[in-house]
């Protein structure tokens, strides 16, 4: 008789479950001596369902597919100049913000998962960390790929590896990443998987994507639409931990709210690096920032949380301030890029009365009583020949390593400023988000590495600001400062002037 062709769900059995064994020569707690220390209790891992239920032969192929289709694009981009083609030459900062920042997180998360997925005793979360850990490796492949093509006439991307464990705003992404890899597996399945991937992402590459693609970059959106059939698993892994811990034991319950309610904070400050760009350096707008929260955020996130009341988790701690902060926190943030652009690997500019107009429009509560003024004032120095440029180096939050720049919750006119005492030392900190975090665990976040802590330590190549950015391999005139008269500009400048030329 012919042998019956096996069921998807048969087959996913056989190809994981089929692969584990109980260990005799050693004790199972010592070949996996990490998945009990966080307090979680894991009666059944046979229950771990995965919707997906994805085999690494399908896996390969799937890929497989995806690649020869994207670097399809890549090529036809690059054999046409499709760097010439974008909506303005100060676009591209937002990819040297977002691959600087975002491209190295992407291995972090693949080194994450194949440490986690070795150190999770259940066989269907290790096949799902498994084949997540390649994902993420993909992905930062695909962006560096991109990387290449621009890197090729634009300043402030070749160094992007060396700046990632060095330059002071990069360090706030990669402290999220230390942070969650520093964790135990579940906690970090609950940072990465649930409330980056899950909660969060949607925030990153749909405005991300759609940037790119209203500005004309489609090697950017060809990478990231190639990503999100990816994302999707990676959410779908997010949720069903999340789902598998509450089901496993009644006592998983507090431990899971902690972690939710603390990588929620800790990715909304990352995000509002996300908000700047959409806000204030993307030529052609999708959305403003405000308008991005209240739709992947309050509406999205509303009905995630909602389906997670049975199991008794409730919406992150602080949702409402971090909402509240939607008003705020882009304008906030490119105030402090303004300020420091010799010191960052991207350029910045002053908003004209046009892009001005449209912050008006879509932050009518806030914008013109907040922060217009401010521009104004800024724009008036500049053709006075009085730009201004902060020499003072900021005070960080301990936990999110960002500048001090944020303001009271309802009070946009005083800086947030929080502080505790852990062994006779005194930390800072820029909300009760990040106070909380430090206060859980003090230990862990009195050693978080600051730049500007650091700077003053004389751990940066030495005492001036040409010597700091010499250690960044920062190319002082090119890589920073302003895009007005930058080496991009004129750049661009030229391959439009010699197109308008051949056309007329």
């Amino acid at each position: 008789m012919t042998a019956k062709k096996l069921g998807l769900k048969q087959r996913y059995a056989h190809m994981t479950r089929g692969l584990d064994w109980e260990t005799t020569y050693q004790p199972m707690d010592k070949v996996f001596p990490y998945d009990q220390f966080e307090g979680i209790k894991i009666k059944d891992w046979s229950a771990w369902e995965d919707p997906f239920r994805l085999t690494m032969d399908a896996y390969w192929k799937f890929q497989a597919e995806k690649e020869r289709k994207l670097y399809a694009v890549l090529d036809a981009f690059a054999q046409n100049n499709g760097q010439a083609s974008v909506s303005d030459g100060r676009y591209i900062n937002t990819l040297k913000l977002f691959l600087t920042g975002v491209s190295p997180l992407e291995y972090q998360a693949h080194r994450g998962f194949a440490f986690t997925g070795r150190h999770l005793r259940g066989a269907g979360p290790r096949v799902a960390a498994q084949m997540q850990s390649l994902d993420e490796l993909r992905h930062v492949q695909t962006q560096i790929h991109t990387i290449s093509q621009y890197n090729k006439y634009f300043d402030g991307l070749s160094e992007f590896p060396h700046m990632h464990d060095r330059v002071w705003y990069l360090s706030v992404p990669k402290s999220f990443f230390d942070d969650a890899r520093a964790a135990g597996p579940f906690e970090f399945m609950i940072a990465i998987g649930f409330a980056f991937e899950y909660v969060l992402t949607n925030l990153l590459f749909v405005p991300f994507m759609s940037g790119a693609a209203y500005n004309g970059d489609m090697s950017t959106v060809t990478f990231g639409f190639s990503a999100q059939s990816d994302e999707s698993r990676h959410m779908t892994l997010g949720i069903e931990v999340i789902k598998f811990l509450l089901e496993q034991h009644p006592d998983n319950l507090p431990i899971v709210q902690k972690w939710v309610d603390k990588w929620f904070w800790r990715g909304f400050r990352v995000l509002g690096l996300v908000a700047m760009m959409m806000d204030y350096m993307l030529p052609k707008k999708v959305m403003s920032w405000k308008e991005a929260w209240e739709i992947y955020f309050t509406e999205g996130g509303g009905s995630l949380f909602q389906d997670l009341a049975r199991y008794g988790i409730k919406v992150p701690k602080y949702a409402d301030v971090a909402t509240e902060a939607a008003e705020h926190i882009s304008h906030q943030n490119w105030a402090v890029f303004y300020q420091y652009t010799h010191a960052a690997g991207f350029h910045t500019w002053m908003p004209d009365r046009e892009h001005l107009d449209w912050l008006s429009e879509k932050y009518p509560n806030t914008f013109d009583k907040y922060y217009r003024p401010r521009w104004e004032m800024w724009a008036q120095a500049e053709k006075e020949g009085k730009r201004f440029y902060n020499m003072a180096l900021p005070q960080l939050c301990q936990v999110c390593q960002i500048p001090m720049a944020y303001t009271e919750p309802g009070d946009p006119t005083t800086i947030c400023f929080r502080e505790t005492q852990f062994k006779g030392e005194t930390y800072h900190f820029c909300s009760d988000g990040c106070k909380d975090i430090f206060d859980d665990e003090p230990e862990k976040y009195a050693q978080s590495w600051l730049p500007v802590h650091q700077i003053f330590q004389g751990n940066c190549g030495g005492p001036t600001v040409p010597d700091v950015l010499n250690w960044y391999r920062m190319n002082n005139g090119a890589d920073n400062m302003d895009y007005a008269g930058s080496p991009d500009e004129k750049l661009w400048n030229e391959w439009h002037a010699k197109a308008a030329e051949a056309a007329g």
